[in-house]
């Protein structure tokens, strides 16, 4: 079977493929992060650049990939392949499909690890183990955990063995029957959380924190930060994109679909912060970006709230289902790849998986068995940093922006116009010119940006 001839299985519907992109887009970063990086620079004002940033570098770069991935039919590698032989450029460019397959797979070896956490939580908070009266309490049972390779190789291992089960009963039976039930229950989950914890916390100093805007609390890094936070969460660059798209059914037109799906996941970011911002000020605790805000504070805010037991199992599942649907994403470009070369998908999503299980082993002993390990701590940079901090540093700080900056030249300079206006689907010329000028100019110059903060911070 040929990669030129393989045809993929398509989604069920232009519901189905929405539902799909936007949980690839969907993650840890939304809940996790964005909270944070809001509450350090200033609010209303990160918001607003936040958002400048999503539709004029996010927006163009997500109908970019799709297009290619509604041209190509293939998996990244086969269908950069064939873009390369339509328009007669050098293999070099081939680097984009393998990028787009290796990124993902990696980060799936050690963000399982953190997803993992999550689904412990669930558990946790669910047979009364978060039952805590202090921070101490709640520190002592995120230390045990963390200390105790034998619990988190559990957790990865269900955490994994889910995706695998998922990924290899095929787009239908397994991504569609998933992302199905997941999504639309984050949603329900996140809308319930934020207007819940709205009416019981401190609403007035939330809303009026994350929705108005004082420009004089802007800096250089806040600009940066909202750019960084724009860029890393919308999965764009990790291949995900190029093969949701391969896989897209008749009648979805790329550009409202690229709409939808960032608006979708700035939805997604805000109601966090709703859902976050109201009890963390009425107790006055303080938002930080480490996992000590995530497992520690929280939940000490939710046991000293009404119903706090059941937000925290609720808070937990949230943060499960926006991982494990951004994680089936980071495995699939691998499997679709093997689908191009012939190779059943029951079979390679076992194998991949137990792959990604074994080094993802490995990155559960940098939090407890070789947390003293530092491979490259002979360098200063990367000094005190264990296994599991360098894998990240390297996927996230070089290999994802690099391979975003990569596709964004190659799609806006040597992929005909013709072609990606074919796609994309854009009648008027104003539009059409002015996606270009984005993607050739203003992401590359961005993403650059991003790239030689993220080296040298």
């Amino acid at each position: 079977m040929s990669e030129t001839t393989f045809i993929h299985e398509k989604w069920s519907s232009r519901t189905t493929f929405l539902m799909a992109a936007i949980g690839a887009a969907v993650g840890l970063g939304n809940i996790w992060r964005f909270p944070f990086v809001t509450s350090e620079y200033g609010g209303g004002a990160f918001v607003l650049l936040y958002l400048f940033f999503v539709f004029i570098i996010g927006l163009p770069l997500i109908m970019a990939e799709l297009s290619l991935g509604k041209h190509g039919k293939m998996g990244a590698i086969g269908t950069l392949q064939k873009l390369i032989r339509e328009n007669n450029l050098h293999s070099f460019w081939k680097i984009i499909g393998w990028f787009s397959i290796l990124v993902p797979l990696v980060a799936l070896t050690y963000y399982s690890v953190v997803a993992g956490w999550s689904m412990a939580y669930v558990f946790k908070a669910a047979t009364g183990a978060l039952n805590q009266t202090d921070a101490a309490g709640f520190g002592s049972v995120f230390g045990g955990m963390l200390g105790s390779f034998g619990e988190l190789s559990l957790w990865h291992t269900i955490y994994i063995l889910g995706i695998v089960l998922v990924v290899s009963s095929g787009v239908r039976h397994g991504l569609e029957t998933t992302i199905k039930f997941m999504m639309p229950a984050l949603f329900l989950i996140i809308l319930f959380l934020a207007a819940y914890n709205l009416a019981i916390g401190d609403a007035s100093k939330s809303l009026g924190f994350l929705f108005s805007a004082d420009f004089s609390k802007l800096s250089g890094e806040a600009v940066l930060a909202a750019l960084g936070q724009a860029f890393f969460s919308l999965a764009v660059g990790v291949g995900a994109l190029i093969t949701y798209g391969a896989y897209l059914p008749q009648g979805v037109w790329l550009p409202r679909a690229a709409v939808i799906i960032a608006a979708s996941d700035t939805a997604v970011a805000l109601l966090a912060s709703l859902a976050i911002f109201p009890i963390m000020f009425s107790f006055g605790m303080p938002l930080t970006g480490d996992p000590g805000m995530m497992f520690i504070t929280l939940p000490l805010a939710f046991s000293q709230m009404p119903g706090g037991g059941i937000v925290a199992i609720l808070f937990f599942l949230l943060l499960s289902f926006a991982a494990f649907t951004s994680s089936i994403a980071m495995l699939e470009p691998c499997i679709a790849w093997l689908e191009d070369k012939g190779l059943g998908r029951r079979k390679m999503s076992w194998i991949v998986g137990i792959i990604c299980w074994v080094i993802g082993l490995i990155m559960v002993g940098s939090f407890n068995e070789w947390k003293d390990f530092h491979p490259l701590g002979f360098l200063s940079f990367f000094e005190g940093k264990n296994i599991f901090d360098v894998t990240d540093f390297f996927v996230a700080n070089i290999f994802l922006p690099l391979n975003a900056l990569l596709m964004a030249v190659f799609v806006g300079w040597f992929v005909s116009d013709r072609l990606i206006r074919e796609q994309l689907e854009i009648r008027s010329d104003a539009l059409f010119s002015l996606w270009r000028l984005l993607v050739r100019f203003v992401g590359p110059v961005a993403i650059a940006i991003i790239l030689v903060n993220q080296i040298s911070g």
